[in-house]
């Protein structure tokens, strides 16, 4: 029987991504970032339910194109990366924070761990308003 669940997601988020730049987690009720978070959570749901994706397991890759105004980047690729990786992966394992004003959120994952990543891009292009596009795929099995 042949596997038809789909094997790359790529979806487009308006405003800027979460970033990843302290100890505290951005999942915390009240974080600076809970805006971003709660928009890529949104953007990544509605996403894998119209396409039927279920999270991957194995090993994935994750683009992240940001599109931003000549000169007005928020952030650097790494803490930009971070921030949407933290918030696609599996969450139950932050629970220990408490997620539930996270609502049915707390259940959007592409994938399960960080971990999983084998590969990662990121790309900047010039635009009048900020919002970026999100891929992630399976990565092949390598013989």
């Amino acid at each position: 029987m042949q596997d038809t669940r789909a094997l790359a997601l790529t979806f487009e988020v308006s405003g800027l991504p979460p970033v990843k730049t302290e100890a505290l987690s951005i999942f915390a009720a009240g974080h600076r970032q809970a805006t971003r978070v709660r928009a890529l959570l949104q953007a990544a749901c509605a996403a894998a339910q119209r396409t039927g994706w279920t999270p991957l397991s194995g090993p994935v890759e994750v683009d992240l194109v940001l599109r931003c105004p000549p000169g007005h980047r928020t952030s650097d690729a790494s803490t930009l990366l971070g921030g949407v990786c933290a918030v696609l992966q599996d969450k139950k394992r932050v629970a220990s924070i408490g997620l539930s004003h996270l609502g049915v959120l707390i259940d959007v994952a592409l994938y399960d761990d960080d971990r999983q990543i084998r590969k990662l891009s990121y790309a900047e292009e010039p635009a009048e308003d900020f919002s970026y596009q999100v891929r992630v795929a399976a990565v092949p099995h390598r013989v």
